[in-house]
């Protein structure tokens, strides 16, 4: 009854009313609407495989080899800052089981390193410098645990879950809590060298898990294969389907499914909006090699990554292999700051500003020149608008 007697009031006084349409088809939330609108933020590889020169560590190394000689967060963020990064998403933990913060439930962290003399908590002082420029602040934790004794069994799944609520609870807002989907394989498993399966279905509990996440992070972006607020782009390379739909069967996909080809396009008939992130390293390693100091990607590749991620629907996660002193390398910031300049002169003169457009059914709040506004929060639709329309 109150929307009724807006309605005529407004009708009263001469006011263009338009009525919302109801929507057709599953709906971005308003998390998913926020994360859409950054397009473009970074991902930093940091961890003990930096200092072992190798991508995948089995979780036996020892802590003191961790020992950055100059690490700067602040240095991080200003170089994604001055380069139109909305963010940065960090590895706390990658698959080896080594973690950035002091964890009070592993002595498998920078807690027994030399750096900072033991002290040092990397994800305080990226969260710290994150805030200072302006940008948002994620979390990449992976489920696998090459280190932990007792993975594959039911106790590690209360060690995930209580060094989840450590991320969440700890380092201010996070914007995206990014899960891998690698799990299972050889480790180090506290001494045992063997391999370890698990059902990637079912192991982890991943409702349970999200529910967590949903409690302390209410605005937090869920990533995984499948979500369930953003997926994998079914590649690495730096590209998502030129047919991209934001759309998927949620249900039907899990963290590890052999779906990589349906991940790349989406499902046009889709029952969750599901939108694709596009993760992908600037060198060919996702940590630091020097061996791949001169192996930064062309200009000319970087920018068709963009064009194919940004410019197909999905969002650009760009990583950064921080080196051994603890910086972005100088080859990595040159290069992103030549790829920062080409984006802005494409998109210096906005020629859909300077048309003209009209159409059959244009008046009131409803002209056809809000599709060239410049405003989000404006729209046009065809006066048919629900109706069968012959063509």
């Amino acid at each position: 009854m109150r929307k009724l007697l807006l309605f005529v009031l407004l009708a009263a006084l001469g006011a263009n009313v338009i009525m919302a349409q109801n929507p057709f088809g599953p709906i971005p939330s308003a998390r998913q609407q926020a994360w859409h609108k950054m397009e473009t933020y970074g991902f930093v590889h940091f961890s003990m495989n930096t200092f072992t020169d190798i991508e995948w560590g089995y979780g036996d190394k020892d802590p003191k080899l961790f020992n950055p000689t100059e690490l700067d967060c602040r240095q991080w963020a200003r170089i994604c800052k001055e380069n139109g990064l909305k963010g940065i998403i960090i590895t706390a933990k990658h698959h080896d089981g080594f973690c950035l913060w002091p964890s009070k439930y592993t002595d498998y962290s920078v807690k027994n390193s030399p750096w900072r003399d033991g002290k040092g908590d990397l994800l305080r002082e990226l969260s710290d410098a994150c805030q200072e420029y302006g940008l948002k602040f994620g979390v990449y934790l992976s489920p696998w645990d090459r280190n932990h004794a007792e993975y594959g069994k039911p106790e590690y799944i209360t060690y995930f879950r209580n060094q989840l609520r450590e991320l969440l609870t700890n380092y201010g807002e996070i914007f995206e809590v990014w899960f891998d989907g690698a799990n299972g394989g050889d480790g180090y498993y506290g001494g045992t060298r063997e391999r370890r399966n698990v059902d990637r279905k079912t192991y982890y509990g991943w409702p349970e898990v999200y529910e967590i996440v949903r409690e302390l992070q209410p605005n937090a972006m869920l990533f995984s294969d499948a979500g369930p607020d953003c997926r994998w782009a079914g590649n690495e390379h730096g590209w998502v389907g030129e047919t991209n739909w934001s759309m998927l069967k949620r249900d039907e996909y899990y963290p590890g499914c052999d779906c990589a080809k349906q991940l790349q396009v989406g499902d046009e008939d889709g029952t969750h909006w599901l939108p694709a992130e596009v993760d992908v390293s600037i060198r060919p390693g996702w940590f630091y090699h020097e061996s791949e100091d001169h192996k930064v990607r062309p200009l000319h590749e970087m920018v068709d990554i963009y064009y194919h991620s940004v410019g197909h629907g999905g969002s650009l996660l760009l990583n950064f292999p921080v080196d051994k002193r603890g910086l972005i390398h100088e080859n990595d910031e040159e290069r992103l700051k030549e790829w920062y300049a080409v984006i802005q002169s494409d998109f210096e003169d906005n020629l859909a500003g300077k048309v003209s457009i009209k159409a059959s059914s244009s008046k009131g709040r409803n002209k056809a020149k809000y599709l060239v506004d410049g405003d989000e929060e404006t729209f046009w639709m065809p006066k048919n608008e629900g109706k069968k329309i012959s063509c």
